[in-house]
């Protein structure tokens, strides 16, 4: 299962903006890595520079790389409406970015790793695969086990109130995929047109 394993401060720094943690090092070192820093770098990117680095914050973001990530927007290419909206909705549904929405886990990360080392159910069964594309009605939870484990439990804060198409019972520790986004609903800094621009070359 391949995914980033690069430093994350650097990508942050890259993009000015935390979106591979909480970017406590943006206030003390926000310049761009490298020796010097935004003073040996062109004022203006090209149009191509401007799209490539918004997807390159969009992989970043939700934690895809390349190959996935273009199948991804394949998909949302083949979907009726706007395929970059189509796009955000996809990559919102990925059971990992559900996870960390619902607020079992602190970052995309930390959701993976508990989808990948079997924590987590979609349906009351067992699922480890952080890609699956939740649909409209699923139901997911904590295995047993996992509920009784203080250290995963620990990291439960419950979903933000903002995110209207996700449901989360304290109570039963797990929560319901009610639809497919909106994109005006989703807070992510990322403008999808420009990604579409850039594989429509």
């Amino acid at each position: 299962m391949a995914r980033y394993t690069g430093p994350k401060t650097k990508i942050c720094r890259i993009f000015g903006e935390p979106i591979t943690g909480n970017g406590k090092w943006l206030t003390k070192n926000s310049n761009p890595p490298g020796q010097h820093g935004a003073n040996r770098k062109r004022k203006t990117l090209g149009e191509y520079a401007v799209q490539l680095k918004e997807k390159q914050k969009a992989k970043y973001t939700y934690g895809v790389l390349e190959k996935q990530f273009r199948k991804t927007f394949e998909e949302a290419a083949r979907l009726k409406g706007v395929t970059g909206e189509n796009l955000i909705k996809l990559l919102e549904a990925r059971l990992d970015n559900t996870v960390f929405r619902l607020g079992i886990s602190p970052s995309r990360q930390a959701a993976r790793q508990l989808v990948s080392h079997k924590h987590i159910t979609v349906n009351g069964d067992v699922l480890n695969v952080p890609s699956y594309s939740c649909k409209p009605g699923d139901v997911i939870g904590l295995k047993n086990k996992s509920a009784a484990n203080k250290a995963v439990t620990d990291n439960i804060k419950g979903k933000n109130p903002k995110f209207s198409w996700i449901d989360w019972s304290e109570k039963d520790l797990q929560g319901t995929f009610i639809a497919f986004p909106e994109r005006e609903s989703v807070p992510e800094n990322i403008k999808e047109q420009l990604i579409v621009e850039l594989y429509s070359k």
